[in-house]
């Protein structure tokens, strides 16, 4: 078992058993995933996109209308949030 210690700004290094293991470099990004029993799980972002199949469970799928509704109204909701903290200077 690896272990590492986190900073008082929130940061740790990765021990490099872990490192060689997911085959790390400097740079490389990593994620990480919160697991319904309650367990953080990290991935390396470069992996291969068919190593995270089955990562988020769903029931159902969504359609490409709702997808594009979902963004619309991100993008919307972004918009508003830049548009009130410039009127807030």
């Amino acid at each position: 078992m690896s272990q590492s210690t986190v900073t008082a700004k929130g940061q740790t290094t990765i021990p490099q058993e872990i490192r060689r293991h997911m085959k790390l470099r400097p740079g490389d990004r990593v994620i990480f995933v919160k697991e319904p029993n309650g367990s953080v799980r990290m991935v390396a972002k470069n992996v291969q996109i068919e190593a995270l199949a089955g990562m988020l469970k769903s029931d159902r799928t969504a359609t490409v209308e709702e997808m594009n509704e979902a963004t619309a109204e991100e993008a919307g909701e972004q918009f508003r949030r830049s548009v009130r903290g410039k009127s807030a200077k």
